[in-house]
């Protein structure tokens, strides 16, 4: 029996439902994880075609340095308010990623 290949897309997508709230992943990170470690920019654009946060929660994929980047819902404030009802801790407008990186293992 064969086994249903994933787009990279839906691979991208598959590992952001992971995420846990309270938690945040880089683009690097997803990209390694799903086997393309220089993929974060193909990760982003994953992101901004992402149809619904149910889908791929995409609110919780922060640039590298924990920056804040763009957020097809609604924008980086939106993204922001969200992230902190969740409990992601923040130095400024940057994620915390010492306290708030997700670790998948």
């Amino acid at each position: 029996m064969s086994e249903l290949k994933l787009t990279f897309r839906e691979k991208v997508w598959e590992v952001t439902r992971r995420i846990p709230k309270g938690k945040v992943a880089t683009y690097g990170q997803i990209a390694a994880l799903v086997g393309s470690p220089k993929g974060a920019r193909a990760v982003g654009m994953c992101m901004q075609t992402n149809p619904s946060i149910e889908n791929a929660p995409c609110h919780r994929v922060v640039a590298s340095n924990g920056k804040l980047t763009g957020y097809a819902f609604g924008g980086t404030n939106v993204k922001k308010t969200i992230l902190l009802k969740e409990g992601v801790e923040f130095v400024g407008d940057k994620v915390d990623l010492k306290q708030s990186l997700w670790d998948e293992n």
